[in-house]
């Protein structure tokens, strides 16, 4: 099952400014697709650990990382912020170089980001999503699957993503783009649901 789209309209992120607060979107290429509900609680236990994870890996480094809700404009080329027609929300995000830190969030491609699959947002994550994230240039991009305790890994090799590389969650797996950080599986696998 898809996303929802909003209507069939192009968008841009000065449409999406003036839409109510209290309903989610995501823009990928003009098209607004609604974000999915409240996400499940094995979704958010795995989405905080690895926030919690990073964000101590990386205290007093200049890579910082964030957790969603939070705004990505990704532009094509040097248009304001008003025409861009990317935004996503990734699950979690990493963002090393300052300058595309502002008030409204991020500009421009994080280094790392992790999402974490949901049966209403795997096809979105695993095709458009992976899609946009390689020509925005993120250098990498984890996709989390609670159900199977998988994890996918697409890196940046030549401005493309190589064949993805696939893991139980167990043991540790490094992050390629950030030097000596890894995330632990354990103890988080161990406090999620057991599966039916």
């Amino acid at each position: 099952m898809g996303l929802v789209l909003r209507d069939k309209n192009y968008h841009t992120y000065s449409d999406y400014l003036a839409w109510p607060e209290n309903v989610r979107y995501e823009l990928i290429d003009g098209a607004a697709y609604l974000m999915a509900p409240a996400p499940e609680l094995d979704h958010q236990e795995i989405a905080g650990e690895i926030f919690f994870q990073l964000r101590q890996a990386l205290e007093g480094k200049p890579c910082r990382a964030f957790v969603a809700p939070l705004d990505v404009r990704l532009p094509k080329a040097d248009e304001s912020d008003e025409r861009i027609d990317t935004v996503v929300q990734p699950d979690i995000l990493v963002v090393c170089d300052p300058a595309k830190l502002d008030r409204r969030g991020v500009r421009g491609a994080p280094d790392f980001i992790v999402e974490v699959l949901s049966p209403a947002t795997a096809g979105h994550d695993f095709l458009l999503k992976r899609r946009t994230y390689e020509r925005a240039g993120v250098a990498e991009y984890w996709l989390v699957h609670p159900t199977d305790r998988l994890l996918t890994c697409y890196r940046r090799v030549e401005g493309r993503y190589g064949e993805p590389a696939m893991q139980e969650l167990t043991g540790t797996t490094q992050v390629s783009v950030l030097p000596g950080v890894v995330i632990a599986w354990d103890e988080l696998v161990q406090r999620l649901t057991k599966p039916a």
